[in-house]
């Protein structure tokens, strides 16, 4: 093989075996994956909110991750570790998911974005960028984008790519809604800003909290 046909196929495995498991580990809270090559073997990181449902009894479903990615991928000596996430509101894909399935389940947009950048900051995020595109609103309106945003985020350049990116859909009855959340995680030291303690906007900080039910109607 040419050196130059690995450099593409090596992104392109690493994709296939990123979304194999992003599909198949979706409900156990799957934050991120992480895949390393060496020339001994190929370290598959997890992180993920519940260890114990993707390790499984004995480690029968690590052991059979390894295997389908062994066959079907052709990816000689993989090795899959699990990491438990403690604060899910860092994780910009589980950030992501969150604000998907409100917006599916009927909550206003605006209000869930206003509510998940609140709660990246007050996890610690040096910088939160929360930005919804498509068919907001009601059946038939035009597509529009929502954006959100707090502390700093840079754009280009080396700084980017200190920057924690994910891209999670809404399907929802007027469309599909794409969701792009960027996540600047605590402790993140860029080499032309020092970045201090992110004040919201009070819009942000007096955001409803969408995980409560709305509270009912007064009777007549």
């Amino acid at each position: 093989m040419l050196y130059k046909d690995k450099l593409i196929e090596e992104p392109i495995g690493k994709y296939k075996v990123m979304k194999f498991l992003e599909q198949k580990l979706d409900r156990a809270g799957l934050a991120s994956v992480d895949i390393q090559r060496t020339p001994l073997v190929t370290r598959i990181t997890l992180e993920v909110t519940n260890p114990a449902r993707i390790i499984g009894k004995k480690g029968r479903l690590i052991n059979e991750l390894t295997e389908i990615i062994k066959k079907e991928f052709n990816i000689e000596n993989p090795q899959i570790s699990v990491v438990d996430v403690r604060e899910p509101f860092l994780e910009p894909r589980m950030v992501g998911k969150k604000a998907a399935k409100y917006i599916e389940i009927g909550k206003k947009v605006r209000a869930v974005l206003h509510y998940m950048l609140r709660e990246v900051i007050r996890a610690g995020a040096l910088g939160a960028e929360i930005v919804a595109s498509g068919k907001i609103g009601a059946k038939g309106a035009r597509a529009k984008s929502l954006r959100v945003v707090a502390g700093y985020i840079p754009k280009a350049g080396e700084p980017a790519r200190l920057i924690r990116v994910a891209h999670i859909s809404a399907n929802t009855r007027s469309g599909v809604i794409g969701i792009l959340v960027r996540i600047v995680p605590p402790g993140t030291v860029f080499p032309d800003k020092q970045v201090k303690e992110v004040v919201l906007p009070k819009v942000i900080e007096a955001a409803a909290d969408v995980e409560r039910p709305a509270p009912l109607p007064p009777k007549v």
